[in-house]
């Protein structure tokens, strides 16, 4: 069985821990927070501690904190040789303190507290400095998901960077599109079935065939018709920067 200590208990965290803490395979011996958390249900019976001199024994520890706080809290850790991992997509194995072994434990999923995930399909990036460490997180990661893969730093970094653009920013345009529908009193469920199908047809179909819209198809009109409706909008400037990258990439098809 595999001891695991979780050391942050922010959204990756939690929902690792929601996923692990009933794995026949894994014991969830602790949380660690520097602020003090009320475990409350389903984590009540899981031990915390807020002091780094408390934390307990365990076979991987899992930092999900903030990228730019690894470095320093993994030099405060108190203990040696212990596979410390951390879980973030833009942050390099070797941002561990060395005094450690180091690895990764990545996953690929967006996450929110009030939102329940199911890891089955999510894939989970590793990462270790050794293969016996390596196998440990293989043996981690399958006992909640059937996708789990080996990805080096540098491959992660351009990996997550996509992920960004297809999430952090697609949600962003979902917002803007929010605050379209708003100055008229529309409701954004309008767009929702727009969105499903949209996200569905990538499934079967590369981006570049599921690509829709004026600018592929040279709609000029519509193209006008849609900057005339922004007005001084703020963004104006981002629908002429998609207009164009998209004129230029599908005009020499039209």
């Amino acid at each position: 069985m595999t001891k695991v200590v979780f050391l942050g208990f922010g959204n990756v965290n939690s929902h690792l821990l929601n996923a692990l803490k009933n794995s026949s395979e894994v014991s969830v011996k602790q949380v660690f927070n520097r602020n003090y958390v009320k475990m409350i249900s389903p984590f009540e019976k899981i031990p915390f501690t807020d002091e780094i001199s408390k934390i307990a024994d365990a076979d991987v520890y899992i930092i999900g904190i903030p990228d730019d706080a690894i470095s320093t809290f993994s030099e405060s850790l108190l203990f040696q040789n212990k596979l410390v991992v951390h879980t973030s997509g833009g942050a390099a194995l070797n941002v561990l303190s060395s005094k450690n072994r180091r690895g990764v434990f990545y996953p690929l999923q967006t996450f929110s507290k009030q939102r329940e995930i199911d890891f089955e399909q999510i894939p989970i990036c590793i990462e270790a400095e050794n293969s016996n460490d390596l196998e440990t997180l293989q043996k981690l990661g399958k006992t909640i998901s059937k996708n789990v893969a080996e990805i080096s730093s540098e491959k992660r970094a351009k990996l997550h960077l996509a992920a960004v653009f297809v999430n952090n920013f697609v949600n962003h345009l979902y917002e803007i599109g929010s605050e379209i529908l708003n100055e008229d009193d529309l409701p954004f469920d309008l767009l929702k079935p727009l969105i499903a199908e949209t996200a569905s047809k990538i499934k079967t179909l590369s981006p570049e065939e599921a690509q829709t819209g004026p600018a592929k198809r040279n709609d000029k009109k519509t193209i006008e018709k849609h900057l005339h409706l922004l007005a001084d909008s703020p963004y104006t400037k981002l629908y002429e920067l998609f207009t164009e990258q998209l004129s230029q990439k599908y005009g020499k098809k039209l």
